[in-house]
């Protein structure tokens, strides 16, 4: 519910990325831009919860002072897309982190895997030595669109679960 409200205030932060997605190449002046935008979001924005915020349970907006992390990723897309990364390379993705509590990040996808960009800290992961329970995460062609990332289940063993398709 917050992020087709934000889309709708936001529409253009919303729209389809174009028809070929793109990974982001990731050089060294890449990975300095990358590593600069994540600490800089992380250092300007004040955690603060959507209730505090909005009186809202969720609200999805751009950060000026304070935000959740859905905002945080929101504003490091905004800023990496501005300063040439493609759209298509950068994709909020939704985890259960280990308490079993829902948190956003930023996936980067690039010509060396995907990494997360993290409000929690100031580092940047590769995906995989992430201690998170990915379960979404923006398609690559149209960020109003959501690819599960949940492995298939067999479906004798339960009744819900999802692929990797969009």
């Amino acid at each position: 519910v917050g992020f087709v409200r934000f889309c709708q205030r936001e529409p253009e932060a919303c729209a389809p990325h174009g028809a070929a997605p793109r990974r982001s190449a990731l050089t060294p002046a890449q990975w300095d831009l990358v590593f600069g935008v994540n600490s800089y979001v992380n250092a300007k924005v004040t955690p603060a919860s959507d209730m505090e915020l909005y009186g809202e349970v969720e609200h999805w907006a751009f950060p000026d002072r304070a935000g959740d992390c859905e905002d945080y990723a929101l504003l490091k897309q905004r800023y990496l897309e501005g300063l040439g990364v493609p759209g298509s390379a950068l994709l909020i993705t939704v985890v259960l982190d280990n308490r079993n509590e829902g948190h956003a990040v930023l996936t980067l996808a690039t010509s060396e895997g995907d990494f997360i960009l993290d409000n929690r800290r100031d580092d940047i992961r590769r995906w995989s030595d992430a201690d998170y329970t990915f379960l979404k995460r923006q398609s690559e062609h149209d960020p109003q669109k959501w690819v599960s990332l949940q492995r298939e289940l067999d479906p004798s063993s339960a009744s819900s679960g999802g692929t990797a398709s969009e």
